[in-house]
């Protein structure tokens, strides 16, 4: 909630002018010392479809200006993050402006349930003792609810680019369970903190291992 996210960039409208074109920068000096980055610009809290239409306007003309400066061709993909609920059910119109989805799913997991992150450890203990929740949603992905929002959104996604990069952002992406079913559902990453990787690697392959039927 409040003023972040793309939302700051509609207000400022010299933020991603100079955020993308720091990326966009340092991508093509690289590239002309030998290197090959292959950066993404990620646009965050996307609602409304004209809020990602507007900001790859401008994210698109500051690559190619520094394409142009740097005299290197640049390819940077530009997505959107889903981490709201309303995202979620126009993905199929998102998806015709977006290389790649990347679910949000601390986000998205507040504005589903109405908690916030903040605070919402002064209640799950009552509701774990009254048996209203059996774990904690933001540790481990609420299939259910949250779940269902990413499970559409991925097919609407597809059914308008069936080649979109689809993936997950948040804590979840080092919990078993949410890493194999982001993996049931089609998605392609896992983005999460350092320490939480190695699980993540884990989950992803058991559950690779269990599509094929090897386990």
């Amino acid at each position: 909630l409040g003023l972040r996210g793309v939302r700051l960039s509609v207000v400022f409208s010299d933020l991603p002018l100079m955020q993308v074109r720091a990326v966009a920068t340092a991508a093509a000096r690289l590239i002309k010392e030998g290197v090959d980055p292959r950066p993404e610009i990620m646009v965050p809290l996307v609602s409304i479809t004209a809020e990602h239409v507007q900001t790859r306007e401008v994210i698109e003309r500051v690559i190619a200006e520094v394409s142009v400066e740097e005299g290197v061709e640049l390819n940077i993909p530009v997505g959107t993050m889903l981490e709201l609920p309303r995202a979620c059910m126009v993905a199929d119109e998102i998806a015709h402006h977006a290389d790649f989805f990347c679910f949000g799913t601390n986000d998205l997991t507040q504005m589903t349930y109405g908690f916030s992150r903040d605070d919402v450890g002064r209640i799950l203990e009552t509701y774990f003792d009254k048996k209203i929740l059996e774990s904690d949603p933001f540790a481990r992905l609420d299939q259910n609810g949250v779940g269902r929002l990413i499970r559409f959104a991925v097919a609407e996604g597809k059914r308008t680019r069936p080649d979109i990069k689809l993936g997950i952002c948040g804590e979840h992406g080092g919990d078993l369970s949410s890493v194999e079913f982001c993996h049931n559902v089609g998605l392609n990453y896992v983005s999460c903190s350092p320490f939480r990787v190695p699980i993540a690697r884990l989950a992803a392959a058991q559950a690779r291992v269990k599509e094929l039927g090897l386990a």
